[in-house]
């Protein structure tokens, strides 16, 4: 089964590599799910979050933007596996040519699936697997440090 999750901010956690590092907090079926990612996928997620635009197109304005000039349309956003430590995702996106709706599935970083859908507005799932093996009781967190507030 999956559940919608929303993001509850970027900020700085500890991991394996110390302290410092990004990290993307979901929260999914009443628990917090810490993504580690990297500095750039945390500023671009960031980004989205607040609705500042850059300058210029980030890497994901642009993919979304060459989605949406293809005709196609990003439905939603899955993390739908964890091994070895490693999130893994998929974007379902969607296709219409000659009045024939095409479904088509993309392997993705979840980092790089996160930050597409705070930009499209589309449902991030999570699927009960991976809720199980990595989500943690919200009470674990302090999000006021953890997330820079």
């Amino acid at each position: 089964m999956e559940h919608e999750a929303t993001v509850e901010g970027v900020g700085v956690g500890v991991s394996e590599e110390g302290s410092g590092t990004p990290v993307v907090l979901l929260h999914v079926r009443g628990e917090i799910l810490p993504i580690f990612v990297s500095s750039d996928q945390a500023q671009s997620m960031q980004l989205a979050i607040d609705g500042d635009p850059f300058e210029r197109p980030l890497t994901h304005d642009l993919l979304v933007e060459m989605v949406a000039e293809f005709g196609s349309a990003i439905d939603r956003v899955r993390i739908d596996d964890l091994a070895d430590g490693t999130f893994y995702a998929k974007i379902d996106t969607e296709q219409y040519i000659d009045d024939r709706r095409k479904e088509m599935v993309f392997d993705a970083r979840p980092s790089d699936g996160i930050a597409i859908s705070l930009r499209v507005d589309c449902p991030l799932v999570v699927s009960d697997e991976v809720i199980d093996e990595a989500g943690r009781p919200p009470e674990d967190f302090d999000t006021n440090d953890e997330l820079g507030r």
